[in-house]
């Protein structure tokens, strides 16, 4: 098949989520001999025309010069390409800043739309914007020949608001094996076990300030490690406001060896997103043997189930990090979680499931052609 992502900055990632699972899909579907096309940014740090055979196609970006408007041209540079390209699948990936250039998509290849989460819901959002968000996801639920929900809670959404059928197919993760070695935590001077950690965007529906304050309330021995770029208004403000030897903000990591290795030495991983789908740091937490403490929500428990602890406020942060659990049922949790990737978002099995959508649905359009 020829196959086009759109909807991401880019790959290889050097950004966030849906940029790591096109980079992980894009590779699995070349393996398996489809010639697969990706659409980057051209502010994106890798230039070249291909990656590890798959082809990388360069569209002009504005966004460092018009701020987030820029997102939509670069969307619509990226559709008025792929109308030339006679693809087979286009996959979009979310539809925050493309699903208005809907009339445009190519009529010639099957649209499937990734629906992502509950854009519309997200705090940082004027209500302006929010009123827009939930008019760009009946554009791409009403307009996608095919959606894919990453999440039980999603599909359901989907059928009850728009009254269409969706694919669930969750993010995937790796099992982390590599041979425990502490010498990478020397760089932050800390030891195995004797921090806890939050991985996430600096956005307020992460709960990030939630952690932070239920975890200075606590006065837990050990400190609290914060990953991701707080560059942003809201991070900037987190960090003026918490940033201490106790509450550290590491900035944005993407060597993801060193993210693997600080979640599986961590002590307790929290997991605060709160707005729709399938998180993929949460797979990845989960594969890496994190003991975790998730915001409590639909989202997250379709994940975690009963292997977890949950909180919805800071005095129930507070509490977990109190609380006296016993070494034996946190392993439990732990190894409960690992089998749940091996078993269920492994990448092979996510491929795969990918594969079998893109395949079914080229079969069904060459039937209703015949």
């Amino acid at each position: 098949m020829r196959i086009g992502i759109l909807g991401t900055r880019g790959i290889p990632n050097a950004y966030g989520g849906f940029e790591q699972f096109a980079e992980y899909l894009a590779l699995g579907l070349t393996g398996k001999g489809h010639s697969v096309y990706v659409y980057n940014s051209s502010l994106h740090p890798y230039q070249e025309n291909k990656w590890n055979n798959i082809h990388i196609i360069h569209c002009k970006d504005l966004e460092n010069r018009i701020g987030t408007a820029g997102q939509f041209f670069y969307d619509l540079n990226c559709i008025k390409d792929a109308r030339r390209r006679k693809f087979d699948i286009l996959l979009q990936l979310g539809y925050t800043s493309n699903s208005i250039w809907h009339r445009l998509w190519p009529k010639d290849c099957i649209n499937i739309v990734n629906m992502d989460g509950l854009e519309w819901k997200r705090s940082k959002y004027s209500s302006r914007a929010q009123q827009f968000l939930k008019l760009a996801e009946r554009w791409a639920a009403t307009n996608g020949k095919i959606l894919i929900a990453d999440s039980v809670g999603i599909q359901q959404y989907l059928l009850k608001t728009y009254q269409r059928q969706s694919f669930y197919i969750p993010y995937g993760a790796n099992v982390y094996n590599t041979s425990p070695d502490t010498d990478m935590l020397l760089e932050w001077n800390i030891k195995s076990g004797e921090y806890y950690l939050l991985m996430a965007r600096m956005e307020p529906e992460n709960n990030i300030e939630m952690v932070i304050r239920g975890y200075l309330a606590s006065h837990a021995p050990f400190p609290l490690l914060l990953i991701g770029n707080y560059s942003n208004k809201f991070g900037a403000m987190l960090h003026k406001k918490y940033s201490n030897p106790q509450v550290r903000f590491l900035g944005g990591i993407y060597d993801q060896e060193k993210v693997n290795r600080l979640r599986y030495f961590s002590a307790l991983y929290f997991h605060g997103h709160s707005v729709g789908g399938t998180n993929p740091s949460l797979i990845e937490a989960m594969g890496c043997g994190c003991h975790i403490a998730a915001h409590n929500n639909i989202f997250n428990k379709a994940i975690l189930g009963d292997d977890a602890f949950y909180f919805s406020g800071e005095d129930q942060v507070t509490e977990i990090l109190k609380r006296q659990t016993d070494n034996g049922l946190i392993e439990y949790w732990k190894n409960k979680n690992v089998e749940k990737v091996k078993r269920k978002y492994n990448w092979e099995n996510i491929i795969q499931q990918y594969e079998d959508v893109f395949v079914n649905a080229l079969n069904e359009q060459q039937h209703a052609a015949t």
